[in-house]
This record gives structure tokens, C-alpha cells and sequence, in this order.
């Protein structure tokens, strides 16, 4: 008699394990990644300008519409827009550094920053923060 019981118990609790009938797998593919012009190539001081310069701060963030230059908890972003911790963030390809190019775009931060541009601000579409 025991053992008939452990038996019906078994069989009871196995179906647990089959998955429900009206479980629906999504097919969607993620068809809204915008890879960044300097995907993949050198993400270097030069291409973040060129990035930059083509940022309209007013349209949406995108993978074409952000500005290189803002940060976001500490970290810069990858040629696509996206930060470290972030699904699809890609190590970018650094150029070199040495003290003296660094002291360059230290001043051309101090530009940017005393020049922003038209709509730039904290809160604005085309910015993370």
C-alpha cells in the first residue's frame, strides 16, 4: 500500500515540470539597434569630435545621436552610444595617449563645456542624464 501511494505522489508531483499550454515564445528580434558610425573602427579623440559635432541634442538619443563626451556614472560611452554595464556596450578601440595629447583635450573640454550647444542640457532628449 505504501508503495502505491509514493507512486501516485510521483506521478501528482511530475506534472509540475510540464510546461503550460498556453505559454506563449516571443519572436521579436531586437530590429531597433543602431550601431554607431565608429562601431568596430578607431574610437579615438578625432572620431568622438566628428560625433559630436553631428549630435543634435534636441532629436532622441540613438546609436548616431549622442554626445561622446557625456558621461554616465563615471564611464564614457562605447561608438554606439551605449555604457559599460549596458546590454550590447562593445569595448571600443582606443587610440593612443600620452600627457601632452591629453593636455590638448583638456582644453578642448573647456571649450565645450563654456560653449555647449543650442539645447544642451541636462534632461534633453539626445542626452543619458
Amino acid at each position: 500500500m505504501m508503495k502505491v501511494a509514493a507512486a501516485l505522489a510521483l506521478v501528482a508531483s511530475a506534472s509540475a515540470f510540464v510546461p503550460a499550454t498556453n505559454m506563449v515564445a516571443s519572436t521579436r528580434l531586437n530590429a531597433e539597434v543602431v550601431w554607431g558610425e565608429y562601431d568596430d573602427k578607431m574610437w579615438d579623440n578625432d572620431a568622438k569630435k566628428e560625433v559630436y559635432a553631428k549630435w543634435d541634442p534636441t532629436a532622441p538619443r540613438t546609436g548616431l545621436n549622442f554626445n561622446p563626451f557625456e558621461t554616465f556614472g563615471g564611464n564614457s560611452p562605447d561608438a554606439s552610444g551605449i555604457y559599460p554595464g549596458e546590454n550590447r556596450y562593445k569595448d571600443p578601440k582606443r587610440g593612443d595617449v600620452s600627457y601632452a595629447i591629453m593636455l590638448i583635450e583638456k582644453a578642448e573640454i573647456e571649450e565645450r563645456i563654456e560653449n555647449p550647444k543650442a539645447g544642451e542640457e541636462p534632461g534633453c532628449p539626445g542626452c543619458k542624464n
